[in-house]
């Protein structure tokens, strides 16, 4: 019974000690000058504008031709 608290106890201690540290990591990141907020707008534009031109959508969306390795994954030689 002793062996099961100090179990529960070592995993309650690691979980408030994750907590803890999850949110003392999300005060110190604020961006507070105008150049750093530029700098990351400019990166947000840049992850929404490579999120849909690298996206599924935009990279399969033609027909799959005979030299595409498409149809090769079907198991066809």
């Amino acid at each position: 019974m002793i062996a099961v608290m100090i179990l529960f106890g070592i995993l309650g201690g690691a979980g408030a000690l994750m907590v803890v540290t999850l949110v003392r990591r999300g005060r110190g990141r604020r961006t507070d000058t105008v150049e750093g907020l530029l700098l990351e707008q400019e990166a947000l534009r840049q992850a929404r504008h490579d999120r849909v031109s690298y996206g599924a959508a935009a990279v399969h969306n033609s027909v799959p031709t005979a030299s595409d390795t498409y149809s090769r994954r079907s198991g066809r030689p």
